[in-house]
């Protein structure tokens, strides 16, 4: 391997790839794709929950309006502001500017912990009020049926929602160390970018599932 070759590998181009355009180019197909599949996961769980929400409206109203929407709102606002410190340290990596590329991924890191943390609080009320689909769920509550499917889903979408945002998390702080190091420059800074693709794909989905299940129950008095 020549002196040269060994530098342009030191700096982030892989071997096989012939510059950095290929390598970018590649790694953001192979990330579609994944987001594909991903969109498709998700995309039965929506269907099943429009489907059983239309057989057990009333459960599925009612479970709803038992959801804390304060912090469900407030996560929402959590992951907006956290695409917005993603979408920064993206550019900031585009412009070769290594310290404010981490200092931004901290604060993402930051709030996708903050939401990770919300998420237990809410959890931890379900669990409290036997709400958690099971052999120690709340039957006695009007429409049984339909609230304990209605939190089948609930704890199945979030919960998936919330692996992700760990394995985000992780993700972050790897991206985050390499910063430190002054890893990336203006040609090499496609796995930040790359990153950011699986950040924002999180939070949207996230837009979707709080009025699929915060707002539904609103006009019931939920809190």
């Amino acid at each position: 391997m020549s002196a040269q070759s060994h530098t342009a590998e030191s700096r982030g181009l892989a071997h096989h790839f012939e510059d950095f355009n290929q390598q970018l180019d590649a790694s953001t197909f192979g990330m579609w794709l994944f987001l594909i599949t991903e969109i498709l996961f998700f995309g039965g769980l929506f269907a099943g929950y429009a489907l059983y929400r239309s057989h057990m409206p009333e459960g599925f109203q009612t479970a709803s309006s038992h959801l804390n929407i304060f912090l469900g709102g407030f996560n929402t606002v959590v992951l907006i502001a956290s695409s917005l410190t993603m979408a920064m340290a993206v550019r900031s990596c585009q412009l070769g500017d290594n310290p404010k590329t981490r200092n931004f991924l901290i604060a993402t890191l930051f709030l996708g912990l903050v939401f990770l943390g919300v998420k237990v609080i809410e959890y931890g009320e379900k669990i409290e009020h036997h709400l958690v689909p099971g052999p120690n769920f709340d039957t006695s509550i009007p429409f049984a049926q339909g609230q304990q499917m209605f939190y089948n889903f609930y704890f199945a979408m979030t919960g998936m929602h919330a692996l992700h945002m760990i394995i985000g998390s992780g993700l972050l702080i790897y991206f985050i160390v390499r910063a430190h190091q002054g890893r990336y420059h203006s040609n090499y800074f496609g796995p930040v970018e790359i990153m950011g693709l699986y950040w924002h794909f999180v939070d949207i989905v996230w837009i979707f599932l709080f009025p699929l299940l915060y707002l539904l129950g609103l006009h019931l008095g939920g809190h």
